[in-house]
């Protein structure tokens, strides 16, 4: 316990004095609420019949989260293998459980203070924004889902050398993703073989768990679908990412 609430400690520290990181990590997702929410304002999509921020408003909320969690502890890990802080924390008595529980809580903290800070921002009279009276649901549904991306940020972390690195494999995996799972564009309107693809990515689920419980879009078993399915790509890509951790470069 006393690793873990140093380095949590020292995570907090450190995400908080990087005022640059800091001020990033909740603007850019509202940047993209800002352009999608002026560029649609009054419009509604045509196959549903339902405003487009119903649809951009919890998309862009779970892209922001799952991107931040990835980009968030790649970089860390990667840093500190660089500078080999990992090699000398495994040197104490600290476990690599008290390692990953740190930057952990701190995602969880990041995450769940931009869904609150987006969603006030979202309801404001320029967006429109209608929250269903499930809204309170969709925070198992974000811990959740910054869980399994967390995960996924961890594997790029561990093998990544370099922030160039970093920023193109998380790039790779989270833009195309965020198109594929309707985060930018409503999935109603897309081809039926994109809808299908969608639904084979963790970024979809989180989406439409989101959307169920902040616009009532959907049922308590779209929820329950979309929570059962980011547990378990937590817990297959928090395996791989466990046995593929890496120390240092050399091991």
């Amino acid at each position: 316990m006393s690793a873990y609430a140093a380095l949590s400690g020292a995570g907090y520290k450190a995400y908080t004095r990087d005022k640059t990181t800091l001020f990033f990590t909740f603007a850019f997702p509202l940047l993209f609420l800002v352009v999608f929410g002026l560029i649609f304002s009054g419009q509604s999509v045509e196959q549903s019949g339902k405003p487009y921020i119903n649809y951009i408003a919890p998309g862009v909320l779970s892209w922001g989260i799952a991107n931040a969690a990835v980009f968030g502890v790649g970089f860390v890990l990667m840093q500190w293998r660089r500078d080999d802080v990992l090699r000398l924390i495994r040197m104490t008595p600290a476990r690599l459980s008290s390692v990953l529980a740190s930057r952990y809580v701190l995602a969880i903290g990041i995450g769940l203070v931009q869904a609150l800070l987006f969603v006030a921002v979202a309801v404001l009279p320029w967006f429109g924004l209608s929250l269903s009276g499930s809204w309170p649901l969709a925070v198992p549904v974000l811990v959740l889902g910054i869980t399994a991306f967390l995960a996924v940020g961890v594997i790029v972390g561990s093998f990544a050398r370099t922030p160039e690195a970093v920023a193109a494999v998380a790039n790779c995996l989270m833009i195309p993703m965020a198109f594929l799972s309707g985060s930018f564009f409503p999935l109603d309107a897309m081809p039926g073989w994109m809808q299908s693809l969608a639904q084979a990515l963790p970024l979809y689920y989180l989406n439409d768990g989101v959307s169920a419980a902040l616009t009532g879009s959907g049922t308590g078993a779209d929820i329950a679908l979309g929570c059962g399915v980011l547990a378990a790509v937590a817990v297959v890509i928090g395996a791989i990412a466990l046995k593929t951790f890496r120390w240092s470069d050399k091991s």
